[in-house]
């Protein structure tokens, strides 16, 4: 786990603005760095030690200086892909996965990402032929970001550092700005800032001392369905593929430990990688002081217990909150979608006293299919087929009767159904999940008049309709999941990711396995969502691993920060009222000052509407207003 930066286009002159690059990445590698220029490139490492703690050092070049490679992640199967390498004649110098890596590009170029199994990003380059190659993971697990200016092009693991160049300001993207204002994350390849951009998951880049050439996406979501195999084939095998991605990711020279929330997903990978470490594991968890609205760790205690595991406990403050956010903002690069990085940051502090590297459930409900959401969606499509005798899938998945059994789980979801049914009853799936996961529905209330007019509402609407309408994806679903996979999941591990290097920590994330996703995008939908039933057949393959508390729960609450206790007096209200109030807010003209007042004073309550705008203002103070040191 580590930080990669460079132009992997240039000359022996970039040294000196790689090597300050770098300086804003010391968090994601405190124990070693590394900077290694040639012939059209100049690449930079930050380390953090996992594998071969002596060796593995970076960047990495082979003895002839042909080939050098820069890479950020881990390659979970290196063990068996050097064997692989072995076997066919190639000698190492190293135990590292670096080189494993190395050797596979130079044995396979881009085919070599075809056999990986982990997270990534990287950076590859032939001096002789001048070619390089950038690449990131399937799901987006490690970040990679590039911007262009001329012939030149920089990458990092973090926006920052690419301000760090002297011809790259930080200034305001207004599409991304919209998608932010809707979704609280930015689509596809888009930024907030202009001119920067994301290496999306599952791609590469190729280019040469020319500059880019192309980019290719290299794994994408399978929706080919196989109506061949029973649910039994699926349950069994899909708990082969957790146990195997278990066994994978738990492989490390440092200690390991995991997140305990006491939900289902990290329950399981806590579980699970118990049983293959055969020795008491750590595990973290974090709960507030304001209630049993805000603490599952009852759950989480029961589990750790179960397991045999050492249970660690933090209860992050409002005082915490109120010094961390733009801290946080700033580690971001970007706005984010909730505060739950909030405890998930004090939580990833905990850890990182404790062990190097922690597993995480991450991904389990885009895979799966557990969000209260896609009930909701498919509660809509049920009356609608029951009214109207009619359905817009190739066969009933969810039935009026067989989903009013599962109609409990969405009791804490009042507001948001009140709010869903309000209008556009029984409209196409798009624009009905378009309204399910708006962040913002009323956002043009609180935006001034030229950014209203400026808003385009139906343009955002469009840059959805791109990705939830995959022409593969039948079943609404499939529909529904591949849009969050490709969307929200990302900006959830971007979250995962910075909190954890904050802290110097690795994160892995075990349910986010190719192999896992392949099998459940493949599985019939009527099966994989029988009746409506929330990740019903990631539940049939963990029963046996998860006690029936956990696996019964029907008040699992994410990780819900008591930000309405904390509006109501004290430093949190206090602190919002100068940031969204104070000068540099009102004179941004974004936020219309009275629409925002009305908001926090008359209403006194936090919503998703006040985190967006906390967030977007404390963004531009740190980023655009000049504000970067």
């Amino acid at each position: 786990m580590c930080g990669i930066i460079g132009p992997p286009a240039a000359g022996d002159e970039w040294q000196e603005t790689v090597g300050a690059m770098m300086k804003s990445l010391a968090h994601r590698g405190p124990d070693d760095a590394g900077l290694t220029s040639g012939k059209g490139f100049a690449f930079g490492h930050r380390r953090l030690s996992i594998i071969d703690l002596e060796h593995g050092k970076q960047p990495m070049q082979t003895v002839d200086g042909r080939y050098t490679l820069v890479f950020n992640g881990e390659i979970y199967n290196y063990l068996e892909l050097r064997n692989q390498l072995i076997q066919q004649g190639s000698r190492f110098r190293t135990f590292s996965d670096t080189e494993v890596l190395l050797q596979l590009l130079i044995r396979d170029g881009e085919q070599a990402l075809e056999l990986l199994n982990g997270m990534f990003a990287f950076a590859f380059h032939d001096s002789e032929t001048g070619k390089w190659l950038l690449a990131r993971d399937p799901f987006g697990i490690k970040p990679l970001y590039y911007s262009k200016k001329g012939d030149s092009l920089y990458f990092s693991s973090e926006i920052k550092s690419l301000f760090s160049a002297s011809d790259i300001r930080p200034r305001q993207n207004w599409k991304a700005l919209q998608h932010y204002l809707t979704f609280q994350v930015s689509l596809s390849e888009e930024t907030l800032f202009d001119g920067v951009k994301k290496v999306e998951p599952g791609c590469y880049i190729v280019g040469n001392r020319s500059g880019m050439q192309k980019i290719v996406r290299y794994w994408d979501t399978n929706y080919q369905i196989d109506n061949h195999h029973t649910e039994e084939y699926f349950k069994d095998r899909l708990l082969t593929l957790l146990e195997d991605s278990a066994r994978l990711q738990i492989r490390s020279d440092v200690p390991l430990g995991a997140y305990l929330s006491g939900g289902l997903d990290s329950s399981s990978v806590a579980s699970m990688a118990a049983d293959h470490l055969g020795s008491s594991i750590k595990v973290f968890t974090g709960r507030f002081a304001e209630g049993p609205a805000y603490d599952e760790s009852a759950y989480a205690r029961q589990v750790a217990e179960k397991i045999g595991a050492e249970y660690l406990e933090v209860v992050p403050t409002a005082e915490q909150f109120v010094d961390c956010l733009p801290k946080l903002i700033y580690a971001m690069d970007e706005p984010v979608a909730g505060p739950g990085l909030f405890p998930q940051y004090i939580v990833s502090s905990l850890a990182s006293e404790h062990v190097k590297v922690v597993l995480g459930g991450q991904g389990g409900d885009e895979i799966f299919g557990g969000y209260a959401r896609y009930l909701i969606g498919y509660l809509e499509q049920a009356l609608k087929g029951a009214i109207f005798e009619t359905q817009e899938e190739a066969q009933h998945i969810v039935t009026l009767s067989s989903i009013i059994p599962n109609l409990p789980l969405l009791k804490e979801y009042r507001p948001l159904m009140q709010r869903f049914w309000h209008d556009g009853l029984f409209d196409d799936m798009d624009a009905r999940y378009f309204r399910l996961i708006d962040r913002s529905p009323d956002v043009e209330t609180l935006l001034t008049a030229d950014a209203r007019r400026a808003y385009n509402r139906e343009e955002v609407f469009a840059d959805f309709q791109q990705v939830f309408n995959h022409p593969d994806t039948k079943s609404y679903v499939n529909k529904m999941t591949h849009f969050d996979l490709k969307t929200l999941l990302p900006a959830l591990l971007q979250v995962e990711d910075r909190v954890s290097m904050a802290v110097s920590l690795e994160s892995r994330v075990p349910l986010l396995d190719t192999r896992i996703v392949d099998l459940i995008t493949t599985m019939p939908p009527q099966m994989k969502f029988q009746g409506g039933k929330t990740k019903y057949i990631f539940k049939q393959a963990v029963k046996n691993l998860i006690p029936a508390y956990v696996m019964n729960r029907k008040d699992k609450m994410g990780f819900p920060v008591p930000l309405k206790e904390w509006m109501e007096n004290g430093i949190v209200r206090d602190f919002i009222h100068e940031t969204l109030l104070g000068k540099p807010s009102r004179d941004r003209g974004l936020f219309d000052p009275k629409a925002l007042e009305d908001l926090i004073v008359k209403e006194k309550t936090f919503g998703r509407q006040i985190w967006g705008a906390l967030c977007l203002e404390l963004w531009h103070q740190r980023f655009i207003d000049g504000g970067m040191a």
